[in-house]
């Protein structure tokens, strides 16, 4: 029998992803002491644990995103200047990108930002403000009418611990406090006649959800053998063409995510393609892998001191599509996550024995697992890549026509007077569990309604990641980075200014004037409301 204990704090925050980590910082921030919970060792989530560098929007070095989240970027760069070798050029580039990868402005080591959130999070730590619990998942709750009263987090060999708290945020990654609380809540496609959203389907799919990804890092050894055993699973991968796509999956041929053609990539291990243009209005990035991801790029440091650049394995090729992770018993959960590993170690195994290569020969078996990237002893990730959670029926849903650029065109996303930050990606949808192909629409530069943060009926419950009450479809852009973290530091920041205030997040909600006074507070913290007049891509 598993031993159990209790704690109480002001607001608990189960998950610790980017979205659970901002809120935990604005609840502190204002007084507040917190709790976060954390199932694997690392907070950060898909900055981290998940190892996927920022998705970010155009604009992301001058505005569209919160103060902290800004220090949170900076602080990544300060990093690299103080404890890397940077060439002097490298060092005085005030838009350092370390890894130099195509797909973000600031591309890095998991394990570099780990640590960054780690020194962030660690005054209040020592200040007894906030408690940890890493290993840890929600396995129950006690609701009562309409209230969370407590979450039973269980931990290594089974330990329990029963944590109550005024207020409840969930941060976890696949919205797991959901079923536990009996929020109401839905999962997948929602259908056209119910969203009116064009890229719909005409009947609810809620077992259709976005694949999930195990991501992996390598650098490569020129003259070296790191081949990996072949999986088990193998052949069945090395056949296997999912429906839609264009051949096999094991290849580096690809859909183009918005245009749908068959597009061959260039893979070449420490290749230089040129210039980086890390800006994904004016170019994807997608086309070299080696570069798209690169986290260590030898050119940045000084010469001789790293051998090879380390790029991280998060393509199209490892989207993980026979089922998904929600709405299945543990047995076929674990046999997915099982697959997906499965299907990571198969990318590389055929990376490393038959990829082309471009003197014409096949494989590249220099291609070393970098583990140490991730803190993982394997060369994986500590934790698969979540792109769809189960999401709340909100107060305010977001659907497709609130901010595509086809529907919305020169007037931009639809305003919200609930404002509480502001967001910008492509609604960016892989292809899902259910056979569909890419949804890649053109997005207009939104705002986050408090409405999509507040439950239709439990009243001390918040989301605060990929769970707020968004659509299948616009989920696709609020899911990235930046916009989590706004969403978690307005969600810390809202309970924390309901317990300072006696108030119900639904009284700020629906009080224009208490409404605009959380508002000026988010304001003076830092956090935009509305974007300038910029158009969406």
């Amino acid at each position: 029998m598993s031993a159990e204990t209790a704690a109480s704090t002001d607001i608990l925050v189960v998950g610790g992803g980017l979205g659970g980590v901002a809120a935990a910082l604005a609840a502190l921030d204002r007084g507040r002491t917190v709790l976060l919970t954390e199932e694997t060792d690392w907070i950060g989530g898909q900055l981290t644990s998940q190892g996927v560098p920022p998705d970010e929007h155009a604009w992301i070095e001058q505005f569209g995103a919160t103060r902290t989240y800004r220090a949170l970027r900076e602080a990544i760069r300060d990093h690299y200047r103080k404890w890397y070798p940077l060439t002097d050029e490298a060092r005085r580039r005030r838009y350092l990108n370390p890894g130099e990868g195509r797909v973000s402005a600031l591309c890095h080591e998991p394990r570099v930002a780990a640590a960054v959130l780690d020194a962030m999070v660690a005054p209040y730590v020592a200040a007894g403000r906030l408690r940890i619990l890493y290993g840890h998942r929600p396995v129950a709750a006690s609701v009562d009418g309409d209230r969370v009263r407590s979450v039973v987090v269980e931990g290594p060999e089974g330990t329990r611990v029963e944590v109550s708290a005024p207020y409840v945020l969930d941060a976890t990654e696949l919205g797991d406090l959901l079923p536990l609380t009996g929020a109401e809540h839905v999962t997948g496609f929602e259908s056209r006649h119910d969203t009116g959203e064009p890229s719909a389907p005409d009947e609810a799919q809620p077992a259709n959800m976005q694949a999930f990804s195990w991501v992996f890092a390598v650098d490569h050894l020129a003259g070296e053998d790191h081949t990996v055993d072949r999986p088990a699973g193998y052949g069945g991968w090395a056949a296997y063409r999912p429906p839609q796509w264009p051949n096999r999956l094991l290849s580096l041929s690809a859909p183009d995510p918005r245009t749908l053609e068959t597009v061959a990539r260039g893979f070449t291990p420490n290749a230089d393609s040129g210039p980086v243009v890390a800006d994904q209005s004016k170019d994807a990035g997608d086309k070299e892998l080696w570069e798209f991801r690169r986290v260590v790029s030898r050119k940045l440091c000084r010469p001789g001191f790293v051998t090879s650049d380390v790029t991280i394995v998060n393509w199209p090729m490892i989207d993980y599509l026979p089922g998904p992770l929600i709405g299945v018993d543990d047995k076929e959960r674990d046999r997915h996550l099982a697959g997906a590993r499965e299907l990571s170690t198969s990318m590389l195994h055929w990376l490393q024995t038959e990829a082309p290569r471009p003197d014409g020969g096949t494989g590249w078996p220099g291609l070393r697992l970098r583990g140490d990237v991730f803190g993982t002893a394997d060369g994986f990730a500590k934790a698969p890549y979540i792109r769809e959670s189960r999401r709340i029926v909100a107060r305010r849903r977001i659907v497709e026509q609130d901010l595509s650029l086809t529907v919305r065109g020169e007037h931009g996303a639809v305003r919200h007077r609930d404002s509480v930050g502001i967001g910008m990606y492509r609604i960016d949808l892989h292809p899902s569990t259910g056979g569909d192909t890419y949804i890649d629409v053109a997005s207009s530069p939104f705002q986050i309604p408090l409405g999509a943060l507040l439950p239709v009926r439990l009243r001390n419950l918040l989301p605060v990641c990929k769970n707020i009450g968004t659509t299948h479809i616009t989920n696709g852009c609020y899911r990235l980075h930046p916009v989590e973290w706004n969403i978690g530091e307005a969600a810390g920041s809202l309970a924390a200014y309901c317990l300072d205030n006696r108030l119900e997040a639904e009284q700020v909600y629906e009080d224009g004037e208490r409404l605009s006074h959380f508002q000026d507070e988010l304001t003076r913290a830092g956090v935009e409301l509305a974007w300038p007049e910029v158009k969406g891509y």
